[in-house]
């Protein structure tokens, strides 16, 4: 069973009797409502629980340890509320969580020792976190990291069970309610499918460098890390997540070169790069070429399309004559222009002589020569 009370403008403390119906509650959704006092301490072990939401009310205090106990808990929402906690190290118990949202909230001190290996949607913007990037923490995010290549069949986050009614079954949806900033806006999401992956750090106090095994995430589709301290090269390995969709390093203290690896993304649709320390040419082709200038704006030393600020000569991208397949097109058009060249000197030579001498018949000969070589062929 489950209970959903979904935005209802209901008011009050959230009843302590709900702990004990934990045995049999599969979802409880009191999302969007104007509760206020804690959550509930009394999660007793053997509870059923696969979601709990109560974002977007009034609700103080931590997070009661106790909700560790539902060890089948998939979604845990808590967003948008006056929360004051550390990150709960407890979360490490709940192998099952797909998605955690801690949006808005006084939380603080990432516990990179908690590994959620089937963790595909985790929102921690707009926090007090300090703290570097969670190297450990990415590591063990092995559904978004290991399952590429994996044949897996997208389902809902939902759970059906049997009645005795006409309709035969009900299904409880985990995702009721659920909303996130994805692409430069909010979605709101009726149902989930499982095949989404976010990564929302946006808006805290995050240092240092972005971490390169991001982008061995292979599965990610949205990540946003704007709006934090975060220094250093934006890492090519980002260019390794090719199912990447949204891509947001917007307001930091990023440094160097836009990395050309970023042209292999190629379902990006939305880039924010602005208000960072970036220089030089901007990628050219591919997804790039749909980006405007709002990607870029406040990176003075960025150069490019689509900016009206030009390269040097000294910023542009040496040209490679190598064997791939912009060296390819430029051997192909060098070829093309010295045999212009070459062809013009030659046919200026032949022209002299034939017009001096008055005797164009072994010009004639030579051509007649070539017509027969070359149809022989």
């Amino acid at each position: 069973m489950g209970i959903c009370l979904y935005e209802n403008n209901l008011g009050g403390t959230i009843p302590k009797c709900i702990g004990n119906l934990i045995s049999s509650l599969i979802a409880v959704h009191l999302g969007n409502n104007n509760f206020h006092g804690q959550i509930p301490e009394n999660f007793a072990k053997g509870c059923m629980l696969r979601s709990f939401s109560v974002n977007n009310n009034e609700l103080e205090g931590s997070l009661p340890r106790s909700l560790g106990n539902c060890k089948g808990l998939n979604l845990l929402n808590v967003g948008n509320n006056n929360l004051n906690d550390t990150f709960p190290s407890w979360l490490g118990n709940l192998d099952q969580l797909h998605v955690l949202i801690l949006r808005s909230s006084q939380i603080e001190s990432f516990d990179i020792t908690v590994s959620l290996t089937k963790l595909r949607i985790i929102d921690l913007s707009h926090n007090s976190f300090s703290s570097y990037l969670p190297t450990l923490f990415f590591e063990h995010m092995h559904a978004i990291r290991d399952e590429y290549g994996k044949k897996v069949e997208p389902n809902y986050m939902r759970e059906i069970k049997p009645t005795e009614d006409a309709f035969g079954v009900f299904w409880v949806d985990y995702a009721y309610g659920l909303s996130v900033t994805a692409k430069g806006q909010e979605i709101k999401f009726e149902s989930l499918l499982s095949i989404w992956t976010i990564i929302d750090l946006s808006s805290n106090q995050f240092r240092g460098e972005i971490p390169k095994i991001l982008g061995e995430l292979h599965l990610l589709i949205v990540l946003n890390l704007s709006h934090n301290c975060l220094t250093g090269p934006i890492p090519s390995s980002l260019g390794n997540l090719s199912e990447l969709e949204s891509l947001d390093l917007s307001s930091n203290k990023l440094q160097g070169r836009i990395p050309t690896e970023l042209k292999n993304l190629g379902f990006l649709e939305v880039l924010n790069l602005s208000k960072n320390n970036l220089k030089g040419p901007i990628p050219q082709g591919k997804q790039f070429d749909t980006f405007t200038n709002d990607s870029y704006i406040g990176n003075l030393d960025l150069c490019g399309l689509p900016l009206s600020k030009n390269c040097g000569i000294d910023e542009e991208t040496p040209a490679k004559f190598d064997r791939d397949d912009d060296g390819d097109e430029l051997n192909w058009k060098f070829s093309i222009l010295m045999g212009y060249g070459y062809g013009l000197v030659l046919g200026m030579s032949m022209a002299y002589i034939v017009f001096t001498t008055g005797k164009p018949w072994w010009l004639i000969r030579i051509v007649e020569r070539v017509q027969q070589r070359f149809g022989q062929r």
